[in-house]
């Protein structure tokens, strides 16, 4: 994490502002400091109308300051605005995505109407303080329609902005040292299952290679190009290749097939 370092308010003139500014987009990191010292206040009252989402205030602060030196290689100062009335949204905007971030291991906000509604939905939460469980679908439904989001996802959204993730390795109890995530079963399959298909496979290509063997050179060379690569060959350039005609390749391939076939059989039900 970007450490900032944010001391003492020096407040600084037009002038000065729009100086700083310039020096700052030319790399100054000096003019640059000097800007957010002047700025702490105005990005602190930022912060502070999110402190109900349970994120410290110091990452709120920190992240309204990036989003402020955003704004200050994007500003303008010959346009006439001050800086913050211009970098107002780049803070807003750097502090709610660190939110998000932090709201939940999965990014379930995605568009700038999510966004917007999922800051709206918490916000409703706590003015009904109630949960999830009290954003119906009459409470919702106006919330869908404001926002240009489907009732079914806002719904989804509501239950997500009531609560946040739970990590698996928090422990079950102060006095546990078990984790959640040692309550999850396990779907792979066991050590004993694993070393049974692996055995059979090595079985299964063993009979294989064996029987390959029992083929003639031509045949092997048929069946490797027709069905033992993932380029496989028609059966018009193995018949340029080998210097025989198509109708032989087919008649080869065939013959070697059913030989296959015959060494094989037996063997895969001894696999089984």
């Amino acid at each position: 994490m970007v450490k900032l370092a944010i001391s003492a308010e020096s407040a600084v003139t037009v002038d000065e502002e729009r100086e700083l500014a310039r020096r700052s987009q030319e790399g100054d990191r000096e003019a640059a400091d000097r800007l957010l010292r002047a700025h702490r206040t105005f990005i602190i009252s930022i912060a502070r109308k999110y402190r109900r989402y349970g994120v410290p205030m110091n990452d709120l602060i920190q992240e309204g300051s990036i989003g402020l030196l955003h704004a200050i290689r994007k500003f303008d100062p010959a346009a006439g605005a001050r800086l913050n009335t211009y970098a107002r949204w780049w803070v807003r905007a750097a502090i709610q995505e660190h939110i998000l971030r932090s709201w939940s291991l999965v990014r379930f906000a995605k568009t700038t109407a999510q966004k917007a509604m999922f800051f709206h939905l918490r916000r409703k939460v706590v003015e009904i303080k109630g949960s999830a469980d009290s954003m119906t679908e009459d409470v919702l439904l106006p919330i869908a329609r404001k926002f240009g989001v489907p009732l079914k996802e806002a719904m989804s959204m509501a239950r997500r902005a009531g609560g946040k993730d739970w990590s698996l390795n928090e422990r079950v109890r102060c006095d546990s040292p078990d984790e959640w995530g040692d309550k999850l079963a396990d779907d792979s399959d066991s050590p004993e299952d694993i070393a049974a298909a692996e055995s059979t496979e090595r079985f299964r290509k063993g009979v294989i290679a064996k029987a390959l063997q029992s083929l003639s050179v031509r045949e092997r060379a048929i069946i490797a190009s027709r069905y033992l690569t993932d380029m496989k060959k028609t059966r018009s350039t193995i018949a340029g290749e080998l210097g025989i005609s198509r109708e032989r390749v087919r008649q080869l391939e065939k013959s070697a097939l059913e030989k296959l076939r015959q060494l094989i059989g037996p063997k895969r039900s001894e696999a089984l």
